[in-house]
């Protein structure tokens, strides 16, 4: 988690509302992964936190 001592409310929210985005993503994207592999879909998630960590640092992205 990102900390922020900003007391500028238009910032706050923007890191609010981006990590809300991230997190949407991340489960869209294991909804697909999950009914492309399994072709069903269940809660547990098959992309976990660790392997999109691990993404990033290949990747360079972050």
């Amino acid at each position: 988690m990102a900390a922020t001592t900003s007391k500028n409310f238009v910032l706050r929210f923007f890191y609010f509302a981006f990590a809300c985005l991230l997190y949407s993503i991340w489960r869209a994207v294991d909804l697909l992964v999950q009914i492309d592999v399994t072709g069903e879909y269940e809660q547990s998630p098959i992309v976990t936190a660790n392997t999109v960590l691990t993404l990033q640092k290949r990747t360079g992205i972050g």
